[in-house]
């Protein structure tokens, strides 16, 4: 108990020292006074969502990221295509993937009934993504707020940077190093993969042809092997889903790096965590597998730096009306033909 006491004071002091430094923009208490009931709003709305799908809390996880590393934390990928936005929903990376925009919504609505014009969409994103760990299972934190909503969007751009389910550990960490996170905030961040589903797309190429050598991925547990076989034949449905985690696949905890360590990572970039010869990635999973509340720390701590990449505060930016519309674009815009995300 006495360990587990330290551990909680030194990731006081260490977001602490995150708030005295880069993080001073945004505070916990930005809506004390003004919508003083925000996350248990939020919250709410998301405990309803679980109740049919038990996907959206991963979903809603995956879509504040999305949002972040793109033009940063500013809800630029909820914007519909219009005359003057090509939307980010139809990059590669989020186009019929990411999803949980219905629900964003929702949440949407239900916070402008109670505290109406005060709250940027960005800063549900980052709340719904808090309250989605919490609701199943893993840490609270005080979540920074103050974030203002984006005027744009660039799809180019997030064709660019987002990591893709192919790309190896050196790709990953430059990716991330992109953003300013580090290799710690890499392995913390993947580990939000211990709940969820991914579609057989995803990695059907680690099992017939991984690489062109024309055999399975060496790194992929046999038994896995064949019953991802069984599921996603040569040629199959790309769409059809199975679970990122084997054993708890709608709780946050820590058994996505147990899973690595016995070659059970669903995705390549899961995997390249824990099997690529050498990498220092090796040792944050063991200690990740060994230690869940230095699992939760960690974690905590890099969405907290992910949620502050590029934010738009004070006067920049616009507080939506509507998560997927400029306030200026609200009367008489088409939806530009975007096929849904839901």
């Amino acid at each position: 108990m006495a360990q587990l006491i330290f551990r909680l004071i030194g990731l006081v002091t260490l977001v602490s020292a995150l708030f005295v430094g880069g993080f001073a923009q945004l505070s916990p208490t930005f809506y004390d006074q003004t919508c003083p009931n925000l996350t248990a709003i939020v919250g709410g709305v998301i405990e309803d969502a679980l109740l049919t799908d038990p996907r959206i809390a991963a979903s809603l996880i995956r879509l504040h990221f999305h949002d972040c590393f793109v033009i940063g934390c500013d809800a630029s990928i909820l914007l519909d295509n219009t005359a003057t936005i090509v939307s980010e929903k139809e990059a590669a990376p989020n186009n019929n993937s990411v999803r949980g925009y219905d629900v964003v919504d929702n949440i949407k609505t239900a916070v402008e009934n109670v505290c109406p014009g005060v709250v940027s969409c960005a800063d549900i994103l980052t709340i719904a993504a808090e309250q989605s760990v919490v609701l199943s299972g893993g840490p609270s934190w005080s979540v920074p707020l103050g974030r203002r909503d984006s005027l744009i969007a660039n799809r180019t751009l997030a064709n660019e940077v987002l990591p893709g389910f192919r790309e190896t550990l050196d790709q990953l960490k430059s990716k991330f190093s992109d953003q300013n996170l580090d290799t710690t905030d890499l392995v913390a961040l993947s580990g939000a993969h211990t709940f969820g589903r991914a579609q057989c797309l995803t990695f059907i190429h680690r099992l017939y042809n991984f690489n062109n050598t024309g055999s399975p991925d060496p790194s992929l547990n046999s038994t896995l092997l064949e019953n991802l076989r069984q599921l996603c034949p040569d040629g199959g449905n790309g769409s059809v889903l199975t679970n990122l985690d084997l054993s708890t696949p709608n709780t946050f905890d820590n058994r996505y790096f147990t899973n690595l360590q016995s070659q059970n990572g669903l995705l390549q970039t899961d995997q390249e965590l824990f099997s690529t010869s050498g990498a220092d990635t090796i040792s944050i999973v063991n200690n990740f597998t060994t230690n869940q509340t230095a699992f939760f720390e960690s974690f905590v701590v890099s969405m907290i730096k992910m949620g502050n990449i590029r934010v738009l505060t004070g006067t920049n930016g616009e507080i939506r009306s509507n998560c997927s519309r400029l306030n200026g674009d609200l009367a008489g815009v088409s939806d530009g033909g975007l096929v849904s995300q839901y």
